[in-house]
């Protein structure tokens, strides 16, 4: 399904199944303040290298299940992939999109045909030459394979002509936001001729990455080789990786600490032994949002006072608390306060009022206890806890199920009531018609929409990214989603990275991670 959220395990007390919880956009220019920079203490040096190599030993929770880019979507997975695979363009630690694959770009006039011009003489580790017909093809097969989870972040694309390096894409409307979408979320590229057999590709990947796959075994490791035909070569000073799934939650920081990795994604509540233990912990600026998603096509929140009653009964600082050990902060929106898509005039909207959702629910003709709901989650889920008990607190009763399937249904739009959270998306806009547009794929209550957002995002699209008015325009798309009663956001936690001091600092972009200048020494 279009831009559906790859499933985590869950780690001890802390959210699960990626959980239903954290997709994210990157932010556009200055808009990234404090809250988003992460701290990290410099590079230091206990044996993280092989035979003189420089190799990076990182254990993660996000293993891919699919390598095939198409088919893993815009999911957090997409970290793990950019190893493989380049884009167009990629995001700075501003959050902006800047040259990748394509050296430069440019709009016509009218703004609805962008011309990306890629780097000469590049390739791909299977020798296929990078130029615009494997951008073509990306992008058609990003938009017609049966099984892609990304056709729904491609709709502005009416049609992709190659001529030689040049990738002129024809868009269905003005859509200035085209160079921040086409990014590593959304349009990491493969070999076309590696892509003729999606289920080998899926496998075994071929892109015009920093790496090369040499070992894959599916779902446990996945060991690389530097790629000296990537076209950034000269600034990535990691000769090997060694990636593997993650074990359990318990055994990570002494696997670091050991020297079995050198490089971890772990839960807030692993953060405080990680830096006892020597370990940096670095605080990746993302941009999580976890949600409660409604369906308002079904009861009982085809009744608009029910599902106000919902949101006023929720207790957004409580799962801050009680989940993200210092780390996280309640929001009422996919963005992060900073980012330019944030809007200031909607922070206070819905706060935690039980009084109110008790009289809202009265109104509705419910008495205490009257209504019961079915909360449907793939994994055991502490977030879930919180709402049933948040609930029960205003008269409304939750029964918590699980389903491992969960998504089939989730993003066939059947359930009523379930738990999501997101990466986003390197764009804005799409991040915000993922969440409120008519075929957002995180739309429970597809194919609703609120009133206005239609306008709004249009207008968002239509308004170049260095317009004095972007900001403004943008924030009143959100205003206007947020209007939406399919979503009631809660809270949102940073990526937490714990490695050895031996890797230096990681460049700041926000929701990736970047492997340029990192340096990994040797010897204790």
């Amino acid at each position: 399904m279009p831009g559906r959220l790859t499933p985590r395990r869950p780690r001890q007390n802390l959210r699960s199944a990626r959980r239903p919880g954290r997709l994210r956009t990157a932010a556009l220019g200055t808009a990234l303040l404090t809250v988003l920079v992460p701290t990290l203490s410099a590079c230091g040096g206990d044996a993280s290298s092989a035979g003189g190599s420089a190799t990076l030993k990182w254990t993660s929770s996000y293993f891919p299940t699919h390598w095939d880019p198409v088919v893993s979507g815009s999911g957090a997975q997409f970290r793990e992939l950019s190893l493989v695979y380049a884009s167009l363009t990629r995001t700075d630690a501003g959050g902006k999109a800047v040259p990748d694959l394509a050296k430069s770009w440019e709009y016509n006039a009218k703004g609805d045909q962008v011309t990306f011009h890629l780097r000469p003489g590049l390739k791909f580790s299977d020798g296929e030459p990078v130029d615009a017909a494997a951008v073509k093809a990306a992008i058609e097969r990003a938009q017609k394979q049966k099984n892609s989870a990304l056709f729904g972040d491609l709709t502005s694309i009416k049609t992709v002509d190659a001529n030689g390096l040049d990738a002129v894409i024809h868009l269905s409307q003005v859509d200035y936001q085209i160079p921040q979408l086409l990014g590593e979320r959304v349009l990491q590229i493969a070999s076309p001729k590696a892509a003729k057999s999606p289920d080998k590709l899926d496998q075994s990947p071929v892109g015009a990455g920093p790496f090369i796959v040499s070992q894959l075994v599916p779902g446990t490791k996945a060991v690389l080789k530097k790629n000296p035909d990537y076209w950034d070569a000269k600034d990535i000073h990691i000769d090997n990786v060694e990636l593997t799934s993650a074990p359990d939650a318990a055994t990570v920081v002494s696997g670091l600490q050991t020297g079995v990795y050198n490089f971890a994604d772990i839960a807030p509540s692993q953060a405080e032994a990680a830096k006892k233990a020597g370990l940096d912990v670095f605080v990746q600026p993302g941009f999580n949002a976890n949600n409660i998603s409604l369906n308002v096509n079904k009861a009982p929140f085809d009744n608009d006072k029910v599902v106000d009653a919902v949101r006023y009964a929720i207790n957004r600082q409580e799962f801050v608390d009680k989940l993200t050990f210092g780390y996280g902060s309640a929001t009422n929106q996919p963005f992060p306060k900073g980012y330019v898509a944030y809007d200031p005039q909607s922070e206070n909207d819905y706060a935690y009022d039980p009084a109110k959702s008790k009289k809202l629910l009265s109104e509705a003709g419910y008495r205490a206890g009257d209504l019961k709901l079915s909360l449907v989650i793939p994994a055991e889920d502490p977030q879930a806890e919180i709402v049933q008990a948040q609930l029960a607190k205003v008269g409304i009763t939750v029964t918590i199920k699980i389903d491992k399937n969960w998504a089939t249904p989730f993003f066939a739009k059947d359930l009523t009531f379930s738990l999501y959270g997101t990466t986003g998306r390197d764009s804005a806009a799409q991040t915000l018609t993922a969440h409120f547009g008519p075929n957002g794929p995180l739309n429970l209550s597809s194919p609703y929409e609120p009133a206005g957002f239609e306008a709004a995002i249009a207008k968002v699209r239509q308004t170049p990214l260095d317009s004095p008015d972007y900001a403004k325009v943008l924030q009143a798309a959100t205003r206007a989603g947020l209007q939406s009663k399919a979503l009631v956001f809660t809270y949102s936690s940073p990526n937490l990275i714990a490695k050895s001091k031996s890797i230096s600092a990681l460049p700041k972009n926000p929701a990736h991670i970047d492997w340029t200048g990192v340096t990994i020494t040797g010897g204790n």
